[in-house]
């Protein structure tokens, strides 16, 4: 939501074009896929591991140079992360998004069309396209 269209799409477009170059996989190449995705990091994650380890550093540091400036650090780290907790946008989520990185929904979309392609459930898989827009509605 907080991420430019333009940008919203060509991610959508990468997972398109992920998504065709398995129609028609065997049912164990699909598996394989949906576990990398079990695997894959989302935005939340990328953020949070960002800030905890930003933060732990600035800590460390001020711990050990007893600089107020290290603190202070931590302190901006610290309130990104509540900013993007209560508002959903924080300064490193653009750069984040710029590098492809998705959200959880994007990715479970991915992961429903993939098993909607091994035939887990009932319905046509002949479109990737098609199967992502079902997806993304549920």
């Amino acid at each position: 939501m907080s991420t430019c269209d333009k940008l919203n799409g060509q991610i959508r477009q990468q997972t398109v074009s992920s998504l065709k170059t398995y129609l028609g996989s065997d049912p164990t190449v699909l598996s394989e896929r949906i576990r990398q995705l079990d695997r894959e990091w989302d935005v939340e994650r990328v953020l949070e591991s960002g800030a905890g380890s930003l933060m732990l550093a600035g800590s460390l540091l001020g711990y050990r140079k007893s600089r107020c400036c290290w603190f202070l650090f931590t302190g901006t780290v610290g309130f990104f992360l509540l900013q993007h907790a209560m508002q959903g946008w924080c300064p490193p989520l653009p750069a984040a998004r710029a590098k492809g990185v998705r959200t959880a929904e994007e990715i479970g979309a991915e992961k429903t069309v993939l098993k909607r392609m091994r035939g887990d459930f009932a319905e046509d898989t002949a479109d990737a396209d098609s199967m992502l827009t079902q997806a993304e509605k549920q």
